[in-house]
């Protein structure tokens, strides 16, 4: 993801998210940025959009992903 590479390397990254919802099966895009900004393409789209809370002190997984 832009946020972990774009703070690990000091740029400013992006990246799409394409999917769709799970209840309608409305296409939806969305831009992340490094800052965790996002946007999303759609006009009519009103997604949820959220990030999880790690405690990475306290992980006893190898790694992020394995956690989730």
């Amino acid at each position: 993801m832009p946020f972990v590479q774009g703070q690990l390397r000091s740029e400013t990254l992006s990246s799409t998210v394409s999917s769709q919802c799970a209840h309608c099966g409305q296409s939806l895009h969305l831009e992340i940025d490094s800052d965790l900004n996002y946007w999303v393409l759609e006009e009519d789209a009103d997604p949820r959009v959220f990030v999880p809370l790690l405690d990475v002190d306290k992980l006893e997984d190898p790694s992020i992903i394995d956690a989730f």
